[in-house]
């Protein structure tokens, strides 16, 4: 992934949305610490609005941004899945987050693997990154295809190469207990406990 240019995290830092090649697919990103820009993107998308959205973090303290508090056990347990393509449901229950957890009093978050992306998001602050398309259409692979879904919509267009399968989905309970509710790019095995 090529370094990423000073407009791009002005644009995000000041609470605008783009498309953006991810550690999987191409994601519509913004800014998870803004409501309003999280507003935007569930419009734009069209997402059901009781349904979270995954949230990419540059290093493992950014949880502490939301609240999150883990276990030693949940810790060691993600230290075997981060960095990776690999979203992490945890238990959020602050109200001052409704609007990232949707009263599931718990939110996704991945710690991607590419230097660049981690590097971006550290510069950024967390963002959320669904993928890129209207809630019920293929996510889009090519920028033609999320202009084609978005046009005018969203602040930029960043071109890259994409994976083609999203993350694997887990769940991790305060016990450090995993639950498998997606395997995508990587599989990952039916359960772990520390």
């Amino acid at each position: 992934m090529e370094k990423i240019n000073n407009p791009i995290i002005k644009i995000l830092k000041s609470g605008g949305i783009g498309l953006f090649p991810t550690d999987t697919l191409y994601g519509l990103i913004g800014s998870a610490l803004k409501p309003k820009t999280v507003k935007l993107i569930y419009q734009i998308r069209k997402r059901t609005p009781t349904k979270p959205l995954i949230i990419l973090i540059g290093q493992e303290s950014d949880l502490d941004l939301f609240g999150v508090k883990l276990t030693p056990g949940q810790r060691s347990l993600l230290a075997t899945l981060w960095p990776g393509p690999v979203s992490v449901i945890l238990p959020c229950s602050q109200a001052k987050f409704s609007y990232l957890h949707r009263d599931t009093k718990t939110l996704a978050f991945r710690l991607p693997y590419p230097k660049a992306l981690r590097e971006l998001l550290i510069a950024t602050g967390p963002l959320v990154a669904p993928s890129a398309n209207p809630e019920g259409f293929p996510p889009a692979k090519t920028i033609t295809e999320a202009r084609a879904y978005f046009g005018h919509q969203i602040d930029f267009y960043q071109v890259g190469r994409i994976k083609s399968k999203p993350s694997t989905l887990v769940k991790i309970d305060k016990d450090a207990r995993m639950e498998i509710l997606r395997q995508g790019k990587i599989k990952v095995g039916k359960s772990i406990s520390f």
